[in-house]
């Protein structure tokens, strides 16, 4: 490693940890108290982690502003989650071993992520209802539909269940539609210069590849431009099929994410 590069690692950890700390003790007690919203803290302290990271972002398309508002992702990497939430005031569905990792655990809970355990099929619908629930309150929640990262090349299926959550909703609130957003992500630029399909992966954080080392790298690469696509909302109503909404919003996730590969702003 360059440098260069192990000074970008000095300089970003140094201020994460110097501004991380302050911010979650504030935020903790904006929680017990309810003196202001809980929302703008986290949303700040993501718009730091991306300018720390050295990334740049290119937003199409806004947040739906109606509510219940259910929103469905296609996932590439940790860093999903602050670059959505530097935009949006917005919760997430998280898989549970995120809990469980240092730091990143901790914050996530002060902006009350829920944690799914996908491999536990029993607890599905109790987390589903918990979702549900969430939006019937007017929360914005978050998930990444594809239930895992990719490589930043090709999106996976979606997953139907935690569609789901907008049936709940639907029932504990008195609406009569809850909207699910698309959106798309798209790691499009490193330095300024497009990527190809063998340079997204350097990006991308798969499966049970180590975090330590990707959030080391991220840093010492720093400059990579990001996309984020909002498409229209699709409204659920008591007549929708969560199996046919899900196929739906891939389709439309794919098309965005597509079309942000292909020609990257």
């Amino acid at each position: 490693m360059s440098v260069v590069g192990w000074a970008r690692i000095s300089l970003g950890l140094s201020i994460a940890a110097v501004t991380t700390f302050p911010m979650a003790a504030v935020q903790l007690v904006i929680m017990k108290t309810g003196l202001v919203s809980e929302a703008a803290l986290p949303k700040l302290w993501h718009r730091l982690v991306i300018r720390i990271l050295g990334f740049k972002l290119h937003v199409r398309g806004q947040p739906a502003e109606g509510r219940p508002l259910l929103v469905a992702a296609n996932h590439i990497s940790w860093t999903d989650i602050m670059v959505i939430g530097a935009i949006a005031d917005v919760h997430f569905v998280a898989k549970s071993e995120m809990g469980g990792w240092p730091v990143i655990g901790k914050l996530s809970r002060l902006q009350r992520t829920i944690y799914i355990e996908r491999e536990r099929r029993r607890k599905s619908g109790e987390q589903v209802s918990e979702i549900g629930q969430r939006l019937s309150e007017g929360d914005a929640m978050v998930f990444f539909a594809e239930g895992s990262t990719s490589d930043g090349n090709i999106m996976q299926p979606f997953k139907s269940t935690l569609f789901g959550a907008a049936q709940i909703a639907l029932r504990e609130s008195d609406t009569e539609t809850v909207h699910v957003q698309p959106v798309a992500l798209a790691y499009t630029r490193l330095h300024g210069i497009p990527m190809g399909r063998y340079q997204r992966p350097h990006t991308a954080w798969i499966g049970d590849r180590a975090l330590v080392p990707h959030i080391l790298q991220l840093l010492a690469i720093g400059a990579v431009d990001v996309e984020v696509h909002f498409g229209e909302p699709v409204p659920f109503t008591a007549g929708s099929d969560r199996k046919v909404l899900a196929k739906d919003i891939r389709g439309k996730v794919r098309e965005m994410m597509v079309s942000a590969l292909r020609n990257p702003r």
